[in-house]
C-alpha cells in the first residue's frame, strides 16, 4: 500500500477526528484557515509499524516550514495581535524589538516559534488521530496497512 493509500483509507475516520479537534484548534495559536493549511502540508507515517506494541502515528513535517511564510501572511492579513492590522503598536514597538532582537534579548524568533506551535499541534492531532482508530477497532488494519 502506498503511503496514500493507507491514508486514503481513513478518509472518514479523519473527518471524525477533525470534528474532535476543532476545541484544540480554536485554543492554539491558529485560526481554522491557518490550520488548514498548516494540515495540507502535513503527513502522516506510522512509526514503528512493525511493532504492534510501540507503533504510533507521526506527523512529517518537512513540508509545514515551506508554507509558515503563508500562515504568516494569513495572521497579519486577519488583525492578529502584534501585528501592523492589530492596530496597538506604535512605531516605537518596532524600533525596541528589533533592538531587543539585534541584542539577542526578548522577542525570540516568532517564526520558529509558530513552526513549533504548528508542531506540537500536529503531534496532538496525530495523537488523536491514533486514539481514535484504536477506540473504533480500526488500528491494527491500519498499522498492517501502512507496511503493506
Amino acid at each position: 500500500m502506498s503511503d496514500s493509500d493507507w491514508t486514503d483509507a481513513i478518509v472518514g475516520e479523519r473527518m471524525a477526528v477533525d470534528q474532535q479537534f476543532s476545541s484544540e484548534v480554536r485554543d492554539s495559536p491558529f485560526s481554522n484557515q491557518e490550520w488548514g493549511l498548516i494540515m495540507t502540508a502535513a503527513e502522516f507515517d506510522i512509526a514503528d509499524a512493525d511493532d504492534p506494541e510501540n507503533a504510533r502515528i507521526v506527523p512529517a513535517t518537512t513540508k509545514v516550514a515551506g508554507i509558515m511564510p503563508e500562515v504568516e501572511k494569513m495572521s497579519k492579513g486577519m488583525g492578529a495581535p502584534g501585528s501592523a492590522a492589530g492596530g496597538d503598536g506604535g512605531d516605537d514597538d518596532g524600533v525596541f524589538s528589533s533592538v531587543k532582537k539585534r541584542l539577542g534579548i526578548g522577542g525570540g524568533d516568532d517564526g520558529a516559534d509558530r513552526l513549533e506551535d504548528a508542531e506540537a499541534l500536529l503531534e496532538r492531532y496525530a495523537e488523536t488521530l491514533q486514539a481514535h482508530l484504536q477506540e473504533k477497532g480500526r488500528w491494527e488494519q491500519v498499522r498492517i496497512a501502512y507496511q503493506e
